[in-house]
C-alpha cells in the first residue's frame, strides 16, 4: 500500500483536551483519594458508609472478585500477547514485538507500583477481613484492569467491524466492574481502594493506548525491517 494511502487511513493524533481528560483527570483523582487515605480525611467517612450499604458477603461476590486473581487475569493477557505476536510476525509488521513487550511491561509495573503504595498508605481493611493494613489501592482491581484492558488494546486492531470492537470493550469493562463489585460486596476492599486503582490504571492504560496509537499512525515499514 502506498505511504500516502497509509497516512490517509492512519488515525489522527489525540486531541490535547482528550489527553487532559484521559491522563490528567485520573491522575488528579488518584492524588486526591490517596491524600484522603493518608490524612484520614472526610472522604473516608463517606467511603465507610458506602461500604456498609454494599457489604453482603456471599459466594457469588467471592467468585466475581476471583476474576481479579493473577492466576485468572494474567493468563488472559498472556493469550492476547501470544495472539498479537503471531499476528504481527505473520503480517510482517516492523518491530511486531514492541506492542507485546509494552503490554507485558505494563502488567509487570502493576505490583511495582501497587505494593509501595500499599506500604505508604498503610490503610486498614474493612471489618470483615482479618486485621492488617495495605489495602489501598486494590491489587486485584489493578490486576484485572491492566490484564483485561491490555488484552483488549492488543486485540482491537485485529477486529474488522465496529460491532466486534464495541463488544470487546464492553466485555473488558464488564469484567473489571465485576471484579470491583465483588471485592466491595464481599468486603475484601473499601470502595475507595477500588476507585483509586481505577484511576491509577486509567493512566497506565492510556499510556499504552497512546503508544499503540502512535505506532499505528506511523507510516509502515517494509516487512522484516528493524
Amino acid at each position: 500500500m502506498p505511504i500516502s494511502a497509509q497516512r490517509e487511513h492512519a488515525p489522527s493524533r489525540a486531541h490535547p483536551g482528550a489527553l487532559v481528560l484521559l491522563l490528567g483527570l485520573p491522575a488528579l483523582l488518584f492524588a486526591l483519594i490517596t491524600w484522603q487515605v493518608v490524612a484520614d480525611g472526610p472522604l473516608l467517612r463517606l467511603d465507610a458508609r458506602l461500604s456498609r450499604v454494599l457489604l453482603n458477603p456471599d459466594r457469588f461476590s467471592e467468585l466475581l472478585s476471583d476474576l481479579g486473581n493473577v492466576g485468572v487475569a494474567v493468563p488472559v493477557l498472556a493469550a492476547a500477547l501470544g495472539y498479537a505476536a503471531v499476528r504481527g510476525r505473520r503480517d510482517g509488521t516492523g518491530r511486531w514485538w514492541l506492542p507485546v513487550a509494552a503490554a507485558a511491561l505494563l502488567m509487570a509495573l502493576v505490583p511495582a507500583l501497587v505494593v509501595p503504595l500499599k506500604e505508604l498508605t498503610d490503610r486498614p481493611g474493612p471489618p470483615v477481613v482479618p486485621s492488617g493494613t495495605g489495602y489501598y489501592p486494590s491489587g486485584h482491581t489493578a490486576t484485572a484492569a491492566v490484564a483485561y484492558g491490555g488484552a483488549t488494546l492488543l486485540l482491537l486492531p485485529g477486529l474488522r467491524t465496529a460491532l466486534a470492537r464495541r463488544a470487546l470493550v464492553t466485555v473488558c469493562a464488564a469484567l473489571v466492574l465485576a471484579v470491583s463489585y465483588g471485592l466491595v460486596r464481599r468486603g475484601y476492599h473499601w470502595p475507595l481502594d477500588v476507585v483509586g486503582s481505577w484511576c491509577l490504571c486509567a493512566v497506565l492504560l492510556t499510556g499504552l493506548w497512546l503508544f499503540l496509537r502512535r505506532r499505528t499512525a506511523r507510516p509502515g515499514r517494509p516487512p522484516g525491517s528493524a
